[in-house]
């Protein structure tokens, strides 16, 4: 079926979105075939990546651009399941509880960080800058009301700045429209494997022209899911008896376990189940006003929050526990599927909010853009640790063996910036340039916290020992708060940047960009240990940095339908202060005092074109990127939270798309990346003062990067029937393989493994949907993981929070983050 000028504007919209949908899996082709369909009168899809309106076919770089409509067509709302679609791209699915705490996007294998991570904010920036529509936040919003997203591929520094290290993700949200009144309403229902309830998602989207330059547009919307995972081995909770005493500051409100017979002193866990434990409510929505004051005169003035709750963790635990017993005799059980063996709920709740004003004028020789915005982003979890003290043997080591034990965190975040910037784009070309010129701005604040507990360990060890009244003569305070963290920095860049683009023929180009910034971070943190206060230190550190970032790039278009370039870029991520104590009882080495920004530098050619009679689009790109100083998130020996420099790493590989049509209502796209990442050099980390050589080895030099496959595939097909009636019939499948990673550095087994190291298993998720679609409305079935694959990306092991008997802890921290399991539903849409 082809689709041309003459057809119903209905026609051409719906089968456009049908034919681009399968495309989600590829990204790039798929705007390459859009451009290839505007001669058969489709719309050709712009990018804003170069700071300009651009069709993406122009654009000389690997980029991908992913429409809002194929998100609604297939069901997607979270960036994990859009981002580990689109070639040479990975995450880390952690589930809604964890979101919007750690920017899981790996671009190109750029990562040293491990799979474990989660819980904490981490102190390094990523290296994937995230934005929505001009301004630099990590939000992970909900996907709704999204005019495109574009993923830039390789380092942005010039016209990105800091964090743009591997690569840059674009979400542009849908401006109100002056010209009618429009709107929808949307509504999911499904059911997924391993849970007893049901998901409900809704959400309205609301267009009204307010006369005819002003125009008002909202989006509302929630998600209620019921959750998947048992937590199978919960301690039986009651409240802490303090007796006559008050409790310690931090301490009120604690829950601790319930002694077997009542015994506190010598009493076993009472263990308990809580099935589909983690639940998920979120809220969500956008407002945006836009106002045409002349032909060249606009603004637009939007907020979006986002509001999430959720019950645990969409994670599993492997292996045994030992909270059976047979004959008086504790045995190992295997943990089931869908279980999680942490000894306590770890519910999470997170708000988040975005204001702008964006403000484009048309000056005629170009135009001027500033935006201005201004975020709040904070949340906070509750996270068992009870297996970490355990394989650290502290319970019996500092905490003379509780039989109950018990080690819980309450950890949050809470981060508000105001953004600035102001840009200048030509808008003809003359003298044969076209040039952007920018002025940026940030103020951000960012606070991480985090209070541990034993609960109820005053109260079992005043039970059991008689002399522990005397332990407040040793400087002892009687509280269940064992560690407190507060890291508060603030963080302020200024910069300048540009982009030149000169152009020798019609069908030669080349592009110079640079960015000269200067930023400064300070850093000022408290770590105690309330239990012995003496214990703690509140270092301050601060830091400076200023530098440029280059870019160069040619293309050649060699033919009507064929462009050649070839790109050199920088990317740069700042650096900052760890701020730990130099002396004292929590002292560590300068060397861990701060730490220094990294970069990259991305050597890039590729081909981008159509073949035969331009049914088929393609891209190929090699790159090689070379990463010099990589911040490795971490900890120092006492327990700081800190970044440490390694001296290089490098990735490199190949990218592959294509795309195109089997016949006139079959469309395929397939894409593949390869990926090479390594350390090329030794990884080394201070040392803990008591140790001679003031460096260690981390990780050796060749070593994988962690959470880098090598291969990664995708592959999808999209048939379109067209109905006597005018309606469409689509159906869509699709799959996406990722092969084996690992977790983390040094040997998965053997004599010198690494307790935290795994390896993560190859995987396969296979999609499939069939939509009847009309000009008003739309109903969808549809499976996402139909063969129900586990879909490991990230793993905290058995050595690093696993069971330990020997410490009475009887459970399992260990867990793995698995995607979604097989999810069955049906979605209805009406447009109006």
């Amino acid at each position: 079926m082809r689709i041309n000028n003459k057809n119903l504007s209905f026609k051409l919209s719906q089968v456009a979105i049908a034919l681009s949908s399968a495309g989600i899996l590829a990204g790039s082709p798929v705007a390459i075939a859009e451009e290839s369909a505007q001669k058969s009168g489709m719309e050709v899809i712009e990018v804003t990546a170069n700071r300009r309106a651009q069709n993406i076919k122009e654009v000389p770089y690997n980029i991908s651009a992913i429409s809002g409509d194929e998100l609604e067509n297939n069901q997607i709302v979270d960036a994990s399941e859009l981002m580990r679609n689109v070639a040479g791209i990975t995450v880390v699915d952690r589930g809604y509880r964890n979101s919007g705490t750690v920017n899981s996007i790996v671009i190109r294998g750029v990562n040293v960080d491990s799979g474990a991570n989660g819980d904490v904010p981490l102190s390094a920036v990523p290296t994937v800058a995230t934005y929505v529509n001009e301004t630099p936040i990590f939000a992970n919003f909900i996907l709704k009301d999204i005019e495109q997203v574009e993923v830039l591929r390789g380092p942005q520094g010039t016209l990105y700045g800091s964090g743009s290290l591997a690569g840059t993700v674009k979400y542009r949200m849908n401006r109100p429209d002056t010209e009618e009144f429009s709107g929808s309403v949307n509504f999911t229902y499904s059911q997924t494997d391993g849970s007893e309830g049901n998901n409900l998602t809704g959400d309205v989207v609301l267009n009204i022209p307010l006369g005819d330059k002003l125009a008002f547009r909202g989006n509302f919307g929630m998600i209620d899911n019921d959750g998947i995972i048992d937590y199978t081995t919960l301690y039986e909770l009651q409240p802490v008896d303090y007796g006559s005493g008050s409790p310690y500051m931090r301490d009120e409100g604690q829950m601790t376990p319930v002694p077997a017979n009542g015994d506190i002193a010598t009493g076993d866990p009472v263990f308990m189940t809580k099935e589909d434990a983690d639940t998920v409510d979120i809220d969500y929505g956008r407002v945006a006003l836009a106002f045409e004051a002349t032909d060249d005169l606009n603004f637009l003035l939007s907020y979006q929050y986002q509001s999430d709750e959720t019950g645990g963790r969409r994670q599993v635990t492997r292996g045994v526990h030992w909270t059976e017993q047979v004959d008086g005799e504790r045995v190992p059980t295997e943990y089931g599927e869908y279980e999680n063996g942490a000894a306590v709920l770890e519910p999470s709740e997170r708000d988040v909010s975005l204001t702008a004003l964006e403000i484009e004028w048309n000056l005629g020789f170009a135009t001027l853009t500033s935006s201005s915005s201004m975020y709040d982003n904070e949340g906070e979890a509750l996270s068992d640790n009870t297996g970490f003290y355990a394989q650290q043997k502290w319970f019996t080591g500092l905490y003379y063996g509780a039989p109950r034990p018990i080690a819980i965190a309450t950890r949050g975040y809470e981060e508000d910036a105001f953004v600035q910037e102001l840009r200048l784009v030509s808008n003809e070309r003359v003298a044969n340039m076209d040039w952007v010129v920018g002025l940026y701005y940030m103020d951000q604040d960012r606070k991480v916290y985090q209070d541990s507990y034993m609960p109820g360990y005053q109260q079992w060890a005043n039970a059991a020992f008689d002399w522990w009244g005397i332990m407040g003569d040793f400087g002892m305070v009687y509280t269940d708060n064992d560690f407190h963290y507060i890291r508060d920095e603030s963080f302020k860049d200024t910069a300048i940047f540009g982009e030149l683009t000169y152009h020798f023929t019609d069908d030669f180009r080349a592009t110079f960009g640079m960015r000269a910034f200067e930023n400064e971070s300070n850093n000022d943190t408290v770590l105690s240990l309330p239990i012995w206060p003496f214990l703690g230190d509140e270092p301050s550190f601060g830091e400076d940095d200023s530098d440029t970032l280059f870019k160069a790039n040619v293309s050649w278009d060699i033919g009507e339908d064929t462009m050649l370039y070839a790109t050199v870029a920088e990317g740069y991520r700042r650096g900052g202060a760890n701020a730990v104590p130099l002396d004292g009882s929590l002292e560590e080495r300068p060397e861990w005092q701060q730490y220094f920004s990294d970069s990259t530098t991305n050597y890039e050619v590729g081909v981008k074109g159509f073949l035969g009679d331009n049914n088929h689009g393609y891209t190929a790109s090699l790159f090689l990127m070379d990463w010099q100083d990589p911040q490795l998130n971490t900890a120092s020996s006492w327990g700081f939270f800190t970044v440490a420099n390694g001296d290089s790493a490098e990735t490199s590989g190949v990218e592959l798309e294509l795309e195109g049509y089997l016949g006139d209502d079959l469309r395929y796209v397939l894409g593949y990346a390869y990926v090479n990442a390594e350390l090329t050099g030794d990884f080394l980390t201070p040392s803990p003062v008591w140790v001679e050589d003031p460096l260690s080895v981390t990780a050796k030099d060749g070593e994988q990067l962690p959470l880098a496959p090598e291969h990664t595939l995708s592959f999808s097909l999209d048939y379109t029937y067209s109905l006597d009636n005018g309606w469409y019939w689509i159906t869509q499948a699709n799959m996406y393989y990722q092969s084996d990673s690992l977790n983390w550095y040094g040997d998965v087994s053997g004599p010198d493994a690494n307790p935290r190291q795994a390896e993560i298993d190859s995987f396969t998720l296979i999609n499939a949907s069939t939509r009847l679609s009309t000009e008003n409305w739309d109903i969808s079935l549809y499976v996402k993981n139909i063969t129900n694959e586990e879909g490991v990306t990230g793993v905290i092991t058995q050595g690093h929070m696993g069971t330990d008997p020997s410490e009475s802890y009887y459970g399992n921290s260990s867990k793995d983050y698995i995607s979604l399991p097989r999810t069955i539903g049906v979605a209805a849409t009406y447009r109006f």
